[in-house]
């Protein structure tokens, strides 16, 4: 991108050198400790602004921007109470392995470690979340720190990185260069490497791929295909990874969530190889470091991962190959392809395959006290168009997503792996503006809602034609789920009073309406996904669908055990 200002000052400088990098869009809540910057803001015309309502928001927003554009999602807050809002996105950019640049303006330089007002020391603050936390003293400093920044954000496992800027130091005039970062050489993996796991794959009987979320980039998922279908190896997808390998495909054999299924597991831990691409193999992925057997595999284990850090971390692999995991796919493609073993690894897939359409299957569930979510996702995956993107905030209305939503090639799934609440809508705003014309679909509970609801009116501004889906059950339903199991019948803190949804979108300026019962789940999705201006479905969803009669089973022991 071309930067047009004119101006000379160290503000402008910072912008010169993101512009020129390919950041084109700023998420951002005013504030006055760096309203040099926001004013240098107006003479670049190519740095789209979007004015956000929380820096909670605004920072999942620039998060979601860098994981879908693989360049740094730019946000901006205030010092203080914006930093401090703001840190949410930074975890969720760090979990997630997004780029993304934070910058925070400061207090004035002489103010510096005086604990002045609002001052706080941001290295102590994010170090351990962030990939680097730079405070600039000096204004001829802000545009080596930007590229800086830039290649820190985007180099080995991309995240999150902090510029700290005080407010008297962006308005001076400095020089304005045009550094251009050059892209992250990726690793190559070795010829012996490639010889190697090929020779295992030939050996064995049992094999499984683990698919982690390094391979979503371009040509990804199409050499993860290839390559699953040349050796006939079936393909398992890491934690909130479901859309790398088309769900439909006979090698599909599941993702690996929070609690599968112990005849899936057991089915797993019969595999005589697994081959993890692109996860870091962290504990929700291997079911809290039960699978493979920690700390060494029963199974041989082929760890390919971009980070040397990752590899051996937890699981001592066979092969350890710290490289780009969709170079090591491309390379295994110009291998033969195998004679051996063929026939005893296409049983082995059909059984794991089978396994999978059980527990994927749409499930009956009768309830007296609304909706059952989950006739709300089947009704979506029936009128689901191919380019449909799902923007999930966490909850248990997103389980029947995450287990039933057969997710097909262009289809694509948003959602943190942080778990954060609040994240669905931002997400929904930076999806559809990244993918104008593919249909964005948001669903979120009422408890996430109520946290970042209110960045809907980006899309009213905007015009932009996002579904949200919104289950309202008046409960931290996950929550409720831990306390029966845990503490049943003592249900604090989880009971919630929501307001009137509908009224509250249509006071936003977003088209609504609420659905009560089964019967108008259809022609309510209809006219959302037809919809070319945002609009808004409140579903009176059930409690008890999810608790599955949990509450009153719980209740019912403890009355028995205490007498009651």
């Amino acid at each position: 991108m071309k930067a047009t200002s004119s101006r000379s000052t160290s503000a402008h400088a910072l912008l010169r050198v993101l512009a020129v990098n390919g950041i084109d869009r700023a998420y951002l809540v005013p504030g006055e400790s760096y309203l040099g910057v926001l004013d240098a803001l107006s003479d670049f015309d190519g740095i789209d602004v979007v004015t956000c309502r929380h820096e909670g928001g605004a920072a999942f927003m620039a998060s979601v921007d860098g994981k879908l554009t693989g360049r740094p999602g730019l946000v901006m807050v205030s010092r203080g109470p914006g930093a401090t809002n703001a840190a949410i996105g930074l975890h969720a950019a760090q979990q997630d392995a997004a780029p993304m640049i934070l910058i925070i303006g400061q207090i004035p330089k002489r103010d510096l470690r005086k604990k002045a007002f609002q001052e706080i020391d941001y290295q102590q603050m994010f170090g351990s979340i962030v990939k680097w936390v730079c405070e600039v003293t000096e204004p001829e400093q802000l545009a080596a720190a930007a590229f800086k920044a830039i290649r820190v954000a985007t180099s080995g496992v991309p995240g999150p990185v902090v510029l700290v800027i005080p407010e008297d130091i962006q308005q001076q005039d400095v020089a304005q260069p045009e550094w251009r970062a050059v892209r992250p050489v990726l690793t190559q993996p070795t010829s012996v490497d490639v010889a190697r796991v090929r020779e295992l794959i030939e050996r064995s009987t049992r094999p499984m791929i683990i698919a982690g979320s390094a391979l979503a980039r371009d040509g990804g998922r199409q050499a993860l295909k290839a390559l699953a279908e040349k050796f006939h190896v079936p393909v398992t997808v890491s934690f909130r990874a479901h859309d790398l390998f088309p769900n439909g495909h006979p090698l599909y054999a599941g993702n690996l969530d929070l609690a599968n299924p112990a005849q899936q597991m057991e089915a797993f831990a019969s595999s005589d190889l697994i081959i993890a691409l692109g996860t870091r193999l962290g504990d929700i992925t291997t079911q809290g470091y039960t699978f493979p057997d920690y700390p060494r595999p029963a199974q041989t284990l082929v760890h390919c991962i971009a980070d040397d850090e990752t590899i051996n971390q937890h699981f001592v692999a066979d092969v350890g190959i710290v490289a780009d995991p969709v170079a090591l796919c491309e390379a295994l493609l110009d291998e033969e392809a195998l004679v051996r073993g063929q026939d005893a690894r296409r049983l082995w897939s059909r059984s794991l395959r089978a396994i999978h359409e059980r527990i994927c299957a749409w499930p009956d569930v009768a309830v007296s006290d609304g909706v059952p979510f989950v006739e709300v996702v089947r009704s979506l995956k029936k009128q689901a168009p191919k380019s449909l993107k799902i923007c999930l905030d966490a909850g248990t209305f997103a389980a029947p997503v995450y287990r039933h939503f057969a997710f097909e090639d262009e289809q694509r799934l948003i959602a943190s792996f942080s778990g954060s609440m609040g994240y669905g809508v931002p997400s929904a705003m930076v999806a559809q503006l990244r993918n104008p014309s593919d249909k964005v679909v948001c669903m979120v509970g009422d408890g996430g809602f109520m946290m970042t609801g209110n960045e809907m009116m980006a899309a009213v501004d905007r015009k932009l034609p996002i579904l949200f889906i919104l289950s309202n059950n008046n409960c931290y339903g996950s929550i409720r789920i831990h306390q029966d199991r845990t503490y049943p019948g003592r249900y604090v803190g989880t009971d919630i009073n929501s307001p009137d949804f509908v009224a509250v979108a249509r006071a936003f300026g977003v088209k609504s309406e609420r659905v009560e019962s089964l019967g108008q789940v259809d022609s309510a999705l209809a006219r959302g996904l037809a919809a070319d201006e945002p609009y808004l479905i409140e579903v009176k969803t059930s409690l008890n669908a999810i608790l599955l009669g949990q509450s009153a089973k719980a209740v019912a022991e403890r009355a028995n055990a205490t007498g009651d």
